[in-house]
């Protein structure tokens, strides 16, 4: 699946952008400003795609001007305002505070805005429905299956008695994915606690609570807080012989046990199409539906798995059922 899905999205812009060089538009450019929400791998990876695939349009000129915001509120804002008094084509945000504030600042000027890696754009407002958004704005989503990284927990551990629920609360793509964890937990009548954090201090005390509360395995979602400081928590977990389950691959890339959900090169990719099928080829982005992607691909981090007392072999054929691809990985600060 995942194969099948770079190459259809490659196919995709290649056309396009032969197209475009056959059109004698070679004069064009367009400007467009990303704000990325915060410094980590999985965002770094959306916007390193989002640039290279634009930089390949033959015929057209991307002037990109990107910033990133480090998760600042007033930061986020000025970065918006000066993308406007700038004149740009169109913005992207990536994550959903980013998107958020795009559309409020875009209601009356209605500059396009494409967002990246927002979880669930219904909840926040974003859209008036996937299939079309309904206003100057749209994009791609690494909607999180709960429920199957949980179901991945139980695979691996079918007498866990007590799991940890760590996130910042003030993060809403966190916001759907533990209640759909809590929900989950409690049908199944196993115990949860919840620690939550809202900085890099908050997240290790946090983690350590955890530790303290004995609990057999932890659950983050796509929670931008914690997977900044997952590289100073890991170890926390690791030494403890408890797993981190968390809800994108660069947790594991970090030192999280795994992580489970959307492959962002192929996100970055697929917003890039977008971003061009809008400016080159005038689509309208109210009605060009949000784009989702394949929840089945689990990453798992070999060291930290050992160092959990799993065996990987095994730990890969219990997961098998439960994913399209388990792909192993070994802990780093980037991809």
């Amino acid at each position: 699946m995942k194969k099948l899905v770079s190459l259809v999205l490659a196919l995709a812009l290649a056309l396009s952008l032969a197209a475009c060089g056959s059109s004698g538009t070679s004069a064009v450019t367009y400007k467009i400003g990303i704000c990325n929400y915060v410094d980590h791998a999985s965002l770094n990876q959306i916007v390193d795609n989002i640039q290279s695939s634009l930089a390949a349009a033959d015929g057209i000129n991307f002037e990109i001007d990107y910033e990133n915001c480090n998760a600042d509120a007033a930061v986020m804002n000025q970065i918006i305002a000066n993308f406007i008094a700038d004149g740009v084509d169109l913005m992207v945000g990536v994550a959903t505070p980013v998107a958020m504030a795009m559309q409020a600042a875009t209601e009356d000027n209605q500059i396009p805005v494409v967002f990246a890696a927002v979880s669930d754009p219904l909840a926040v407002d974003l859209v008036d429905s996937l299939d079309a958004p309904g206003a100057n704005i749209t994009g791609t989503s690494d909607y999180l299956n709960t429920n199957a990284i949980l179901d991945l927990i139980f695979a691996a551990n079918p007498d866990a008695a007590k799991i940890g629920l760590l996130y910042d609360m003030g993060q809403d793509a966190s916001t759907g994915a533990i209640n759909d964890a809590k929900a989950y937990l409690d049908a199944k009548g196993v115990p949860y606690v919840e620690r939550t954090a809202t900085s890099a201090a908050e997240v290790q005390l946090a983690a350590q609570a955890l530790v303290s509360d004995g609990v057999d395995a932890v659950f983050t979602p796509t929670d931008n807080t914690i997977m900044e400081s997952e590289l100073a928590i890991y170890e926390t977990f690791a030494e403890a012989g408890i797993p981190h389950y968390a809800g994108a691959d660069s947790f594991a890339l970090n030192g999280a046990f795994l992580g489970y959900g959307v492959d962002y090169a192929n996100l970055g990719t697929a917003t890039a199409y977008m971003i061009y099928d809008i400016l080159a080829n005038g689509a309208d982005p109210a009605a060009t539906p949000v784009m989702t992607f394949d929840n089945g691909i689990a990453t798992v981090n070999t060291e930290t798995c050992a160092a959990v007392g799993f065996d990987y072999d095994d730990i890969a054929a219990k997961f098998a059922p439960y994913c399209t691809q388990i792909v192993p990985i070994a802990t780093a600060e980037s991809f």
